[in-house]
């Protein structure tokens, strides 16, 4: 009988629910222990959960020890302080995007990480798409020639329609719009998925950013009681990547008619594709060959594909690294602060070394 692998949840929020979830359904995955500064939250997940053991701090759990891995579901700008002691302490991460809130505590995390030789990996849950991964696997075999241009795109609703939610009411949503409460906004609350997404399919990272971020006004003064709101609610980018095609993302909250849908189309000098995930439908379209004459366009069966704690989980059985990892994510950070630094110069071109 294969031994029980025993996680740890850190952050017990909306989004660990769906981490739970996913491990409860796996054979021989065991969550042995819930941690979160906020009791209330703690306690009521350990109990829907069945978790029998409860920390208010990392290093309260580490002192505990009985676990093996650990997925990191709390804000962004806490990832950084949690993860460093469990990978000091030798234990596997799964750390929600962005992996943190800077490229420095990121390179920070990927080589801690690194030093630990444990499986680390940001769940950036996108790859969990089977469209992407097939789009991904055809334009690494040649199939539209070298890439040229793409568009990709994310949005969301949230701010113009309550299906999800009220947000100037709901912690869950308050604190996303807040940097004050770790926020780096849409840019880093979906403009990272969108920003793997693209360059992941293309094949290539991003060598140079211009952005522009806006926050628009939402409540008298900026503010719903603790929370000030001077997260960016759209931000646009174009980039050049490392193989030299260029391209456009763009991610809104204010979106209206769109409850959580992300698009790419990618064009090669043989052909390109059209990459979909709306209405929670994942859809592939290609136009190459002979149907690039009459720009005729067919819909591709795409395989299924593992999710991203499946792979976390097979790694460690296995020993072996698993991607999207915490290089990634630095990588992925740096181009998100070159946005950031572009919207404040103006908007210029920041060169990723």
């Amino acid at each position: 009988m294969t031994t029980p692998l025993r996680v740890l949840i850190v952050g017990t929020g909306g989004m660990a629910h769906a981490h739970a979830d996913a491990y409860k359904a796996m054979n021989s995955v065991q969550i042995v222990g819930g941690v979160d500064r906020n009791p209330e939250h703690l306690h009521a997940f350990n109990a829907e959960y069945g978790i029998t053991h409860a920390f208010d701090s990392v290093v309260e759990a580490i002192k505990w020890g009985e676990f093996d891995a650990v997925s990191n579901v709390t804000p962004d700008a806490v990832h950084f302080p949690t993860t460093l002691p469990l990978l000091t302490a030798g234990k596997h991460v799964l750390c929600e995007k962005p992996l943190s809130v800077s490229h420095a505590e990121a390179v920070q995390m990927a080589d801690a990480a690194d030093a630990a030789g444990v499986v680390n990996m940001v769940n950036l849950t996108y790859r969990n798409i089977p469209a992407i991964m097939e789009a991904q696997r055809i334009v690494a075999s040649g199939a539209i020639g070298e890439v040229r241009h793409f568009e990709a795109s994310y949005l969301q609703s949230w701010l113009t329609q309550p299906a999800w939610g009220k947000w100037d009411e709901e912690e869950q949503w308050l604190w996303r719009l807040s940097s004050r409460h770790g926020s780096l906004g849409v840019l880093g609350d979906v403009g990272v998925h969108i920003l793997d997404f693209a360059t992941f399919v293309a094949g290539a990272n991003a060598a140079k950013v211009s952005a522009r971020l806006r926050t628009f006004d939402k409540a008298p003064g900026g503010q719903v009681g603790e929370y000030v709101l001077d997260a960016n609610d759209s931000a646009t980018m174009q980039l050049e990547l490392t193989n030299g095609a260029v391209g456009v993302i763009h991610a809104s909250r204010f979106a209206s008619g769109h409850m959580n849908d992300l698009r790419l189309r990618i064009y090669g000098t043989l052909g390109g594709l059209d990459v979909r995930w709306e209405d929670k439908q994942s859809v592939l379209r290609a136009c190459v060959g002979d149907n690039l004459g009459t720009a005729a366009w067919e819909y591709l069966e795409v395989p299924p594909v593992q999710t991203n704690y499946t792979r976390f989980i097979e790694a460690i059985r296995a020993q072996q690294p698993v991607l999207p990892d915490f290089a990634r994510g630095a990588r992925l950070q740096k181009a998100l602060d070159a946005a950031v630094q572009s919207n404040a110069e103006g908007c210029r071109d920041i060169v990723l070394e």
